[in-house]
């Protein structure tokens, strides 16, 4: 049977999405944007509990707990598959956003 019109777009509109998003500038584009992401967090998380001044211990508790996590599976030498290399490397990239963000603030806060 012979594929029609729409079946054949949509096979070349999933193929170019694939090869799109297999391309090295989309990854360093999706880098930078988790990157900004982790800036963000960072920013809202020491603003917020920066408001009542008693909280401070409590999200450094958090936020190192957060970092150990993070770290302990990201870091290992085996992966299981692709899928969990990828999420992995992005919440690592929102990681390095979040301490590259806390350092800014605290150099804003020293100047």
């Amino acid at each position: 049977m012979d594929k029609t019109n729409l079946a054949k777009f949509v096979k070349n509109l999933f193929y170019s999405i694939d090869k799109a998003w297999k391309t090295k500038i989309n990854t360093l584009s999706l880098s930078i944007l988790y990157m900004l992401l982790g800036f963000f967090v960072s920013t809202t998380i020491s603003t917020i509990p920066g408001q009542t001044g008693d909280w401070g211990i409590i999200g450094a508790a958090i936020i190192v707990t957060f970092y150990e996590r993070i770290s302990q599976y990201t870091y290992p030498v085996n992966f299981k598959t692709n899928f969990s290399k990828m999420f992995l490397k992005r919440i690592n990239y929102i990681k390095i956003g979040i301490l590259y963000g806390l350092f800014v603030d605290a150099f804003k806060l020293g100047s």
